[in-house]
């Protein structure tokens, strides 16, 4: 690694992507622990959400879909990944989700011998999956997702069991069903259970340590 940032080595992207509650984190980190004495660099997707501070709680609540690709500030993302895939280090976004606003700090990301990208729509952009390496898909069962969304919201954010099922009926499932699902097509690996699914990933441990041995070098500027 260079003073500035910049390494000789071109880093290995692997985007992750799957419905809300399939796992994606949990996947993320295992295959992280078992790649050994690779470093490795994590992004996500929430964090490029689009700033919108100027929008009224009303207006927050009743005419941002979360779950639409729109919402995403993706330029930007596939910015940072093509740099990060030529070796350059990246002012990645804080996103502040209390005020649904972007924080004035930022979190710098050094190229890495990988680059770990989690999202629910990662796969659905084509631009975003042209980056990606390896293209992995998360698969669980719908109850099984809902389940820990539920979970998760409620005992993180604090939200009442109705805006959770609100918010899935109303947004989250038909953004599944319409983006999320269909992009499974395009994953190289697909992995049922998520982070319970031992074998699958570690054969997506295996193709990553294949593909790390024969990475080409990262062009300089």
């Amino acid at each position: 690694m260079s003073e500035s940032g910049q390494s000789a080595v071109k880093p290995l992207i692997i985007g992750i992507a799957g419905g809300t509650g399939s796992g994606k984190s949990t996947v993320a980190r295992k295959v992280a622990e078992a790649l050994g004495e690779a470093s490795v660099a994590f992004i996500e997707m929430d964090s490029y959400y689009r700033d919108f501070s100027h929008l009224t709680r009303h207006e927050l609540q009743h005419h941002v879909n979360w779950d639409h690709p729109d919402a995403f500030d993706v330029p930007l993302l596939a910015s940072h990944l093509e740099a990060l895939a030529r070796g350059e280090a990246v002012e990645a976004p804080v996103y502040e989700f209390a005020t649904h606003s972007r924080s004035v700090q930022v979190r710098r990301v050094i190229p890495t011998d990988v680059i770990v990208i989690d999202g629910i729509l990662l796969l659905a952009d084509e631009r975003l999956r042209t980056i990606c390496d390896v293209k992995v898909f998360v698969d669980a069962d719908p109850d099984i997702r809902l389940i820990r969304r539920i979970r998760r919201d409620m005992a993180g954010r604090g939200r009442s069991l109705d805006s959770v099922l609100d918010q899935y009926l109303s947004t989250v499932q038909p953004m599944h069903l319409q983006f999320v699902e269909p992009s499974k097509r395009y994953a190289d690996v697909i992995v049922p259970r998520g982070g319970s699914n031992t074998i699958a990933i570690e054969m997506l441990v295996a193709k990553i340590q294949l593909r790390l041995s024969t990475r080409p070098q990262a062009v300089r500027v």
